[in-house]
């Protein structure tokens, strides 16, 4: 707290002569990005199923993974400031060619796997909204996807992501002012812990859902590509102070929506008794309770999450596999594109062959829960290095931290994996 405390103090009194939340909003960028890929269509489905199921008793679960997510999120953004290298790129550099190659590899299988989550989530949206066959949606979504990718700088999908990013969040301020929403339980309910029965998987599902391997990758691609003087120190040190408060800023943006979700669902479907386990049921549900309207505005906020996580998806594939050459993200280099193209044909490949979407999103999420430990710790190993980091490698409180989260994530996430397969 004290560490909060000291960074909004120097960032008030940094530059007198302008606004400092229009000084702020200079940095704003990378945290939004990645905030795509925690308001995701697969967070979509657990936080209406969790709202559903046990109205508002899981809302601490959202903000317990916001907590940890935020430290993730800073610890790679930290990596990517201080070395100039993207996640990936620093695994080839500083880590045994062969493990490197394993690790790496794992992670273009796990953007794959996000990948296919988000494309199934768009063409869903697109299937509510104008009755398109799952199958053709996704094959349109990828299509305008690789459009935008192929032909946008970092700059111009930051203002797109945030564009969506704030319709989204503008969408559920409208679906919660349509319900009563019980705000004093609400507000108990988003700091006390409360473990209903049979309630431990759908926990671990939230938890899961939200810390994600292709984001890690991703904020520390984006916060290097900036291209700043490594050399000097006030330099850094401004990046990192303004990367915390971006990253903080964006997350919080995130625990908010995915919170708006669980009031949503529990305001309206759990209060009729009704548990909704598919995106598709949710959007019908709706128009009964709350009316039409709030159902078009539903999934059309679902469109915008599928795309805009589409597209980040997309561009971790591009710097994960560009990484294995250690190769920074550029969208002109033979290896991030073929890093998309891989990322998102892949998982419209699957999603082809799979014929129930709902397997997808399971499948999807099993191998995530795979990855994701491995990313961790690659990722708290190069961040506690002094030849990484030099000076600025993790401190012995912080990383027992980092550690004591990447040992809470691989032991849900193996939970997890074991009751899905069980």
């Amino acid at each position: 707290m004290k560490k909060l405390v000291k960074i909004i103090e120097d960032f008030i009194k940094e530059d007198r002569n302008v606004v400092p939340f229009v000084n702020f909003l200079r940095y704003v960028g990378p945290g939004i990005l990645v905030t795509v890929g925690f308001i995701d269509p697969g967070n979509w489905a657990t936080n209406v199923f969790a709202g559903s199921m046990y109205g508002y008793k899981l809302l601490w679960v959202i903000s317990l993974s916001t907590v940890m997510l935020i430290i993730l999120q800073h610890n790679a953004a930290h990596l990517g400031i201080v070395t100039g290298y993207c996640l990936s790129e620093a695994t080839s550099i500083f880590i045994n060619n062969k493990l490197s190659k394993i690790i790496l590899t794992s992670a273009v299988i796990a953007s794959i796997s996000t990948s296919t989550a988000e494309l199934l989530g768009t063409a869903i949206a697109l299937n509510m909204l104008f009755k398109i066959p799952i199958k053709i949606g996704a094959a349109l979504s990828a299509l305008v996807i690789f459009f935008v990718l192929y032909s946008n700088s970092y700059k111009r999908l930051e203002k797109i992501i945030i564009g969506f990013v704030s319709l989204i969040g503008l969408s559920f301020l409208f679906e919660v002012y349509l319900v009563n929403i019980n705000w004093r339980t609400a507000a108990l309910s988003w700091v006390i812990p409360v473990i209903p029965h049979n309630s431990i998987v759908i926990i671990m599902s939230v938890l899961g859902a939200v810390v994600m391997p292709h984001n890690l990758f991703l904020h520390s691609e984006i916060i290097q590509s900036r291209q700043w003087n490594l050399q000097d120190e006030s330099v850094v040190k401004k990046q990192l102070k303004y990367e915390f408060l971006d990253t903080l800023f964006s997350m919080l943006i995130g625990w908010a929506i995915n919170s708006a979700m669980v009031l949503l669902s529990a305001a309206t479907f759990y209060e009729k008794g009704i548990v909704v386990d598919r995106l598709e049921q949710a959007g019908e549900l709706l128009k009964p309770i709350v009316g039409s309207g709030a159902s078009i505005v539903f999934a059309i906020a679902l469109l915008f999450s599928g795309f805009s996580s589409t597209v980040t998806s997309g561009m971790a594939g591009g710097s994960i596999f560009a990484g294995i050459f250690k190769e920074p993200y550029n969208i002109k280099d033979k290896h991030t594109r073929a890093g998309i193209f891989i990322s998102l044909i892949t998982a419209l490949v699957v999603i082809f062959l799979v014929k129930d979407s709902f397997r997808v999103l399971i499948l999807s999420q099993m191998i995530l829960s795979i990855q994701l430990p491995i990313t961790v710790f690659t990722q708290v190993y190069l961040t506690s290095s002094k030849r990484v980091m030099k000076g600025y490698a993790n401190e012995n409180f912080s990383k027992a931290i980092l550690i004591f989260l990447a040992i809470i994530i691989t032991v849900l996430n193996v939970k997890l994996l074991i009751d899905t397969i069980l």
